[in-house]
């Protein structure tokens, strides 16, 4: 075969069997191919798309292109969630120790941050001693004696991918939806799961802006992961506004603290996390059904078996052994802690959550390079949501910052980022919108 037929074949409109795809995979991982080969493909099908069945085959070449995870020797459902990224969502801090404790096995191999939303691996590295990049051996071992362990990309996991996604990204290819679903689905393929919960967001902090973009990415994923043989549901998920009442690192660790021990926890991120849940334990057979699930997920949590799972796999990765009890002398604190009022007193309408992230950014919390390194201690807390009422008393957030100049930049951007207005103008949107299935 020629990578040039191949290109030609795909942008006039041709589909590509499963012999081809993975011919052209294989050349994508040990470097027969281009980059102006890759750049040209993948052009050809931002424009003329992907069936169904080569969205399949390039899922699973990619999947195959590396190493695949082995969890044969764990008796227990081995279960996951991706998330297309927000602000303010910790979920997976709180949802991987609560499926531990129904009786799940979790492996979650979780990112960095990128662009405006934070990332899972930068919210555990705010804990002293914590490994987020263990060896094969550790990593399976706290899966197999805690029931779950949060990561980053360990090994050689769709190695082929890595190199598709790098291109993509400099040839204005990242949008396309059927390369979005191959990439996300064949790393998550790689991990050998058996069940996968997807929460799509849509709004102003999401990737997909628009409901129905995020629809059509929950749609293609789900059929896809399904077609694979990876047994998934899709959950579409409000990002209108920040979905806890933190956003940064240690002050989103100090969130999660706080929802596990039941001390604090925000309305809409607990509805995103026992949903997710819920259906994770019916995927896995653990529950009848998602509702049944949600149930369990609720009575983990208020127990205090979800508390004890997350403080038992922090100290099996290197953490401190009282990390819950202790966690506020652990996590760094800014030197600045600065309250933003609102320009004039009112109730939240709307919340620009891609421009909150920025300030988080903007304030060290994340990588305006990917060389950057992130300040752990600032970020937002007391994050006001779409129908708090602001005053003088209840000021729209409190900024963690380096400095007081930093501070006060800080403050310039939420300000720009909140609309204030009447309760008549609220708009009551669910924090789960819809559920997409098989």
């Amino acid at each position: 075969m020629l990578p040039q037929e191949l290109i030609r074949k795909k942008r006039d409109g041709g589909t590509l069997d499963a012999a081809e795809i993975q011919f052209f995979v294989k050349g994508l991982a040990d470097g027969s191919v281009t980059e102006g080969q890759v750049a040209a493909l993948a052009m050809a099908v931002f424009f003329k798309g992907l069936t169904v069945d080569e969205r399949v085959a390039l899922t699973l070449a990619m999947r195959d292109s590396g190493d695949v995870m082995d969890w044969s020797g764990i008796d227990a459902p081995i279960l996951d969630k991706h998330s297309t990224g927000g602000v303010g969502d910790n979920v997976s801090l709180m949802l991987a120790p609560a499926l531990a404790a129904c009786g799940a096995a979790v492996p979650m191999i979780s990112g960095r941050g990128l662009g405006h939303t934070g990332g899972t691996l930068d919210k555990f590295d705010s804990i002293p001693g914590y490994q987020t990049q263990p060896d094969n051996l550790l990593f399976k071992k706290v899966v197999k004696e805690i029931g779950c362990a949060v990561i980053g990309q360990t090994g050689n996991l769709a190695p082929a991918d890595k190199r598709f996604y790098a291109i993509r990204d400099v040839t204005g290819t990242v949008e396309s939806i059927d390369l979005i679903t191959a990439s996300i689905l064949s790393k998550k393929l790689a991990a050998g799961l058996q069940g996968l919960v997807l929460d799509v967001k849509w709004g102003t902090g999401a990737f997909m802006a628009t409901l129905e973009d995020a629809r059509a990415l929950a749609e293609s994923l789900v059929l896809v992961a399904n077609g694979a043989g990876l047994k998934t549901t899709a959950l579409l998920t409000d990002m209108n506004e920040p979905l806890a009442s933190a956003a940064g690192n240690a002050v989103e660790m100090q969130n999660a603290v706080d929802f596990l021990k039941g001390t604090a926890i925000d309305n809409r991120l607990w509805d995103v996390t026992v949903a997710q849940g819920g259906e994770l334990l019916a995927s896995g057979g653990i529950a009848a059904d998602a509702e049944a699930g949600a149930g369990m997920m609720r009575e983990a949590f208020q127990s205090g078996k979800a508390a004890e799972k997350f403080a038992q796999m922090v100290h099996a990765l290197g953490g401190p052994a009282d990390f819950m009890e202790k966690a506020e002398l652990y996590l760094a604190k800014a030197p600045v802690e600065a309250p933003v009022y609102a320009e004039h007193d009112g109730v939240v309408t709307g919340v620009d959550a891609r421009a909150v992230g920025v300030a988080v950014v903007a304030l060290g919390g994340g990588r305006r390079a990917a060389a950057d390194v992130i300040d752990p201690s600032v970020g937002l807390t007391s994050l006001a949501g779409v129908g708090n009422t602001v005053d003088a008393d209840a000021p729209l957030a409190i900024v963690h910052a380096r400095t007081e100049a930093e501070a006060e930049e800080a403050a310039v951007a939420v300000r720009k980022a909140y609309t204030i207005g009447s309760a008549a103008d609220v708009i009551d949107r669910p924090s789960v919108v819809e559920r997409i299935a098989p």
